[in-house]
């Protein structure tokens, strides 16, 4: 008998990757030189969001999708923090409301007013302090309104209820820096990569760890739960130092289900799954290529479809929301792509190939809109609830009626799990720590040289007096 390969038929084979052309894309825009493993930018159906490079505290920019090409310098900024901008988030029920988190120990709330930003914005609708150190990632949860997870340096997870705009929970399991975040489908579990090379899984309202995993010969980097499909995909470095995936089951950490070698390079492997599609894409730090497989529920479980190509090297990577794809072009997923050599913000779109112009619904199921399906309150009880979903067919350019509104709040001490988190001023970044330095030297130069002056006034006067004494008058 003879052999004959094993062809996989998929509705996905020849999904190609297509560049904007110039005129569509951001142009002038000075992205953030911030060495921090993130994104740096963050995109929805009405604004695209980018870390910029400034001096004397972060900002970021905040551009209508509509606004293409170049960028003025003087574009108006949000630039209310006083420490390094480190990750942005859209509210993903409330398309003007966008949160920051700093190095300034801050998380902040933003809201942009319609049309974009005509002057820079200072002021934040909400600013949140809790942390003690330096604060890396920002998550909005799935289904719930109001409801903001943050992670800090001091370890330290926090979970605000931006409806009275203070942490109601702490998830205090890490033993170093967390390095990634990850919800379920519904919210009830979150999935977390930490410095400590350990993969969890937590039960967010109360912090246990469901489940733990020490990787030996897998050192996670970024973690994404696989929708609903029970499973956990990881990128990280193998113990060889080659970039490597690998799946878990959510319910068994002790060993990966697979693990498989990607490449040699040395850049920061980041993970986007689309749960519709089943489609999962992989792109490097530093890296102009993307690839993507399809995830299967039988064995080999990972299937690879191809690979998007491109001579510019990417700093991080915007995802556009499914509410916001072109469907009648057959676009199954949108990255902006940041080229900081260039200052240009690239969107690249993944489309199926397809001749009908009619809607496809094969690729577009129903998929999670932009109305919550719980309240604060619902889900800190314990309630759990799949997201509303919506058809991309009709209907997908409706906007969401929720308004955000800022809790007024008096000052006040801020006790989570037994711990006032404010009782001690939270300590200086090292931003903060060097401009304290260099103000203070520039001080001692100040007072160094009123005093010489004064030193060579009064050595005037002692000449002058001298002068006078010696005088033939005065004999």
């Amino acid at each position: 008998m003879s052999w004959r390969p094993q062809y996989r038929s998929s509705k996905f084979r020849n999904v190609y990757g297509k560049v904007a052309s110039r005129e569509h894309c951001f142009d002038g825009i000075p992205i953030t030189k911030n060495v921090h493993d993130n994104h740096f930018c963050a995109v929805n159906a009405r604004f695209l969001a980018i870390v910029t490079e400034s001096a004397g505290g972060g900002s970021f920019l905040v551009i209508p999708l509509e606004q293409t090409g170049r960028i003025e310098p003087n574009y108006p900024k949000v630039c209310g923090h006083q420490g390094n901008v480190l990750d942005i988030k859209w509210n993903p029920f409330i398309e003007n409301i966008i949160a920051s988190c700093s190095e300034d120990t801050s998380v902040r709330i933003w809201e942009i007013p319609e049309g974009g930003l005509k002057r820079n914005m200072t002021e934040a609708v909400l600013e949140l302090y809790g942390h003690s150190r330096r604060v890396g990632l920002v998550e909005w949860h799935p289904t719930t309104n109001n409801i903001l997870f943050s992670a800090g340096y001091d370890y330290k997870v926090l979970i605000w209820n931006l409806d009275i705009g203070e942490p109601v929970k702490m998830i205090d399991c890490h033993t170093d820096v967390i390095l990634c975040m990850s919800f379920n489908t519904d919210g009830s579990l979150l999935a977390t990569s930490c410095k400590d090379k350990k993969l969890r899984v937590v039960e967010p309202r109360s912090g246990r760890v469901l489940q733990e995993a020490s990787c030996k010969n897998h050192r996670v980097n970024r973690v994404v739960f696989l929708g609903s499909t029970k499973r956990l995909l990881t990128t990280g470095v193998s113990r060889w130092n080659t970039r490597q995936i690998a799946l878990w089951d959510q319910e068994d950490l002790s060993m990966p289900l697979i693990e498989e070698e990607i490449d040699g390079l040395s850049g920061l492997l980041f993970p986007f799954y689309d749960a519709d599609t089943h489609m999962l894409y992989l792109a490097g730090k530093g890296d102009g290529n993307i690839r993507y497989y399809e995830i299967g529920s039988e064995k080999p479980y990972l299937s690879y479809l191809m690979e998007f190509r491109s001579p510019a090297p990417q700093k991080g990577l915007g995802v556009m929301p499914k509410h916001g794809l072109d469907v009648s072009a057959c676009e199954v997923f949108r990255f902006y792509k940041l080229v900081t050599l260039k200052g240009l913000i690239e969107p690249i779109s993944m489309i199926v190939p397809r001749r009908s112009e009619t809607y496809q619904e094969d690729i577009y199921p129903m998929t999670p809109g932009m109305e919550p399906a719980l309240t604060p309150d619902e889900w800190l009880s314990g309630v759990n609830r799949d997201p509303i979903l919506m058809s991309l067919k009709e209907g997908y350019k409706k906007t969401s009626k929720i308004v955000f509104k800022a809790p007024v709040r008096e000052k006040k001490s801020v006790v989570v799990n037994g711990i006032d988190l404010l009782e001690n001023v939270p300590p200086r970044t090292e931003n903060e720590l060097l401009r304290m330095f260099f103000r203070q030297q520039d001080e001692i130069r100040r007072l160094k040289d009123e005093l010489s002056q004064k030193d060579i006034r009064i050595r005037q006067l002692q000449l002058e007096l001298k002068n006078l004494r010696n005088s033939p008058k005065n004999n």
